[in-house]
C-alpha cells in the first residue's frame, strides 16, 4: 500500500510539473532538477536521497549498466524514466550519473559499448515484466 501511494504521488507530481522540451535538456543536473528531484530530494517511496552515500552504496555496487537499465524501465515504486516517458536512455543515464556522483560514486557518461550493454539489459528486463 505504501509503494502504491508513493507511485500515485509520483505520477501526480509528474503531471503537475511544467512540461519541458526534451531536446533542450543537456545535462544530468538539469534533468535531475526537472524530473528526479521530486522523489530523490525527499525520499518519496523509499527513493534514495541525493547525497545519501549509505542509501546509494548498494545501488552503486550493482553497477552502472544494471542500475541505469532497471531505473529506465522502472523499479520498485519508481515509474519508468522517473515518470518522464520521453527521456532517452542517454538523458536518463546522465541524470543517474549526476545523482550517483553526488552520492559517493564516480561514474561517467556511458560509452558506446556500455550503451549497448544498457540497451541489452533494458530489453531483458522488459521481457521479464
Amino acid at each position: 500500500m505504501k509503494n502504491q501511494s508513493a507511485l500515485l504521488l509520483t505520477l501526480v507530481m509528474a503531471f503537475l510539473r511544467p512540461v519541458f522540451a526534451v531536446e533542450k535538456i543537456d545535462s544530468g543536473s538539469h534533468i535531475y532538477k526537472e524530473v528526479c528531484s521530486t522523489c530523490h530530494d525527499s525520499g518519496v517511496g523509499s527513493a534514495p536521497k541525493l547525497g545519501d552515500q549509505h542509501a546509494w552504496k548498494k545501488l552503486i555496487s550493482e553497477g552502472q549498466v544494471i542500475i541505469t537499465a532497471h531505473g529506465y524501465v522502472g523499479v520498485r515504486a519508481m515509474p519508468p524514466r522517473g515518470g518522464k516517458e520521453e527521456l532517452t536512455v542517454e538523458q536518463f543515464a546522465e541524470a543517474l550519473n549526476y545523482m550517483v556522483n553526488k552520492s559517493g560514486g564516480r561514474w561517467s557518461s556511458p560509452d558506446k559499448s556500455m550503451r549497448e550493454a544498457i540497451n541489452n539489459e533494458i530489453t531483458n528486463r522488459k521481457k521479464k515484466q
